[in-house]
């Protein structure tokens, strides 16, 4: 397993530091507004599915392994990235991810017109697999393409995948990575991309997954990470913060407007 999954701060910190500058260079009101509206220490009031979110959600780092073009691969150009159930790989790969099910919805608005549905608007989503892995770059699965995809948004800006639920694995808070695009042409072209951003996991839904089998390190990863430490999401994660319902038997659904 990589050791250095998301950690790389050559790669992040630039980014996470420009986020806590604009909070800091805004003073008495104006720090109160930003954090409101960016969630700032309280996961608290997540927007849920249908309601009309203050502000964008915020720009976050892709991490070291997007398979977006921008550091080395690119999934996204390949035939067979265009699917709802990223569960398995496809191509050439033949590849299944196993663990507790997720199904990932998010709502994607346009805050331009008043939070309305972006129909025709292109996620493409990507996490790691129950052992803490990135397919395409850990030297374990670097053949497989799993747990990687796109779907275009329907009328109600709805996008959704069937997928497993992603481990915690050292030094990061339990999360899934996703980009829009505004269209399907423009994903699978890598380019005009809206926004990069990640999603968080809740804490109760997370111990209840690394209970169960094949999540062997999670639970102690868990427990050595915080929101409030994490990497990305200790400025602020209100609106990346979804809302998650289910059983380890049943599996699970998370939820999450995306405002851009």
């Amino acid at each position: 397993m990589n050791d250095d999954h998301d950690l790389g701060l050559s790669h992040d910190l630039p980014l996470l530091l420009s986020r806590r500058r604009a909070i800091a260079i805004v003073g008495g009101a104006g720090l109160g507004l930003l954090l409101a509206g960016c969630g700032g220490g309280s996961g608290a009031g997540s927007s849920a599915a249908g309601e009309a979110p203050a502000t964008e959600i915020p720009e976050e780092t892709a991490g070291p392994f997007p398979a977006d073009g921008s550091n080395g691969v690119n999934a996204l150009t390949e035939s067979g990235i265009v699917r709802s159930d990223i569960t398995h790989s496809f191509g050439s790969a033949s590849g299944v991810a196993t663990g507790v099910p997720l199904q990932v919805r998010l709502r994607v608005v346009d805050i331009a017109s008043g939070s309305s549905p972006m129909q025709g608007a292109a996620v493409y989503l990507w996490h790691s697999d129950a052992e803490g892995r990135y397919s395409l770059y850990d030297q374990q699965i670097s053949g497989e393409n799993y747990l990687r995809g796109v779907q275009p948004a329907d009328a109600d800006g709805w996008v959704s995948f069937a997928s497993v639920y992603p481990a915690a694995y050292s030094g990061r808070w339990p999360h899934i990575h996703f980009e829009v695009y505004p269209s399907l042409d423009d994903a699978t072209a890598a380019a005009g991309k809206l926004r990069t951003t990640q999603l968080a996991l809740p804490e109760d839904a997370s111990r209840a997954v690394y209970a169960t089998d094949g999540y062997s390190s999670s639970l102690d990863n868990l427990a050595q990470s915080s929101l409030d430490s994490d990497l990305v999401f200790s400025d602020g994660y209100s609106l990346q913060m979804a809302k998650v319902a289910g059983s380890t038997a049943g599996g699970y659904t998370a939820t999450l407007t995306v405002p851009v």
